[in-house]
């Protein structure tokens, strides 16, 4: 990947993988030795990390008691974790990197060369990082939580997390970030060009559900990542007109399989 002097010949020589014999475990050391060699990857996740707790806090901070009418509809749980749109979007971006960078580079012919199948190639990355991403998105997501529940002003109901719906909101808002990151990497085999990969990432993340939510509501904007994460995702309590956790969930998992199942299809047929 680009910025980093080292280049595939040498990951497949420190870890002594034989000619013609390699495996799953051998790609996806060979894809965390790339990983955590790489600068971007501490800074793009320490700003995932930063700007989702920071958001979190100041949101809490400026929440105010709702009025009678409104406190059995008050989800404290959703305001904390509004800090997910930004983590994912460099979770998102770090995971087009992943593969678009060793084609910016041209050190992925050497991966190919180390690992000639591609799909395992892309499997291994989509393993380490998904892996990453899923630890840290759990982790931001609790410290989110426990910190911004913190910064709440008197007279504002507290959410726990023992109460209803609010441990599965906290846990699916740091499963989403892995999903985003997943998407990612699928997105980068598609395209397998940086810019053109994250603008359409950033395009189906924020671009289209804004402009169609604001055309026809939640009608259609409902079936988007962002929507389904902060609608139905990171709630503790249901919110009418869009899919509920559970659909919401398992839709975002059949969108970052199909993502995955084209961009490893298209590297198999494609030059490197």
């Amino acid at each position: 990947m680009s910025g980093t002097s080292v280049n595939a010949s040498r990951w497949q020589r420190d870890l002594r993988v034989p000619s013609g014999r390699y495996g799953f475990a051998n790609a996806a050391r060979m894809e965390w030795v790339k990983l955590r060699s790489l600068r971007s990857t501490f800074w793009a996740l320490l700003l995932a990390v930063v700007g989702m707790v920071a958001i979190g806090v100041v949101t809490m901070a400026n929440t105010k008691a709702p009025s009678p009418d409104k406190a059995a509809a008050f989800d404290a749980t959703n305001n904390v974790l509004a800090g997910v749109a930004v983590g994912q979007l460099l979770i998102g971006a770090l995971g087009v990197l992943v593969v678009t960078g060793e084609y910016a580079s041209g050190t992925i012919r050497s991966t190919f060369a180390a690992v000639p199948d591609r799909r395992l190639v892309l499997s291994a990355k989509a393993a380490v990082y998904g892996g990453v991403s899923l630890a840290l998105g759990e982790a931001v997501a609790f410290v989110t939580f426990f910190a911004g529940r913190t910064a709440l002003g008197d007279g504002v109901p507290r959410p726990g997390i023992g109460d209803a719906g609010v441990l599965r909101a906290v846990l699916m808002a740091g499963a989403y970030l892995a999903m985003i990151g997943l998407i990612g990497i699928g997105i980068g085999a598609i395209t397998r060009h940086t810019a053109s990969a994250i603008a359409v990432l950033v395009g189906v993340t924020f671009v289209l559900p804004a402009v169609i939510g604001g055309v026809s509501g939640t009608a259609v904007a409902k079936f988007f990542p962002t929507i389904i994460a902060a609608n139905s995702l990171a709630v503790a309590k249901p919110v009418s007109g869009v899919l509920s956790p559970w659909a919401g969930f398992a839709l975002l998992c059949l969108y970052t399989a199909a993502v995955l199942l084209v961009g490893g299809r298209l590297l198999t047929r494609r030059d490197a």
